[in-house]
């Protein structure tokens, strides 16, 4: 694969992992107390042109505010 197509790809999987993570934590604030709480989340990725459908599962425990 070429390196501009590398760097693209990577600067992508950035950009999601990264605003992702500010908007769960977002939303883990806006609820308050999750301690003990465990939340099952999916991403869904497609890419437009290709027939690309990916799906990630997992589980993603809370925190109390004190955590912060």
């Amino acid at each position: 694969m070429s390196d501009d197509f590398n760097m693209s790809m990577r600067k992508f999987l950035k950009q999601v992992g990264v605003t992702s993570q500010q908007a769960i934590e977002e939303a883990m604030r806006t609820a308050g107390d999750t301690a003990g709480q465990t939340y099952e989340a999916k991403v869904v990725l497609s890419i437009d042109g290709l027939d690309l459908e990916h799906v990630v599962t997992g589980h993603i425990t809370g925190r109390s505010d004190e955590a912060g």
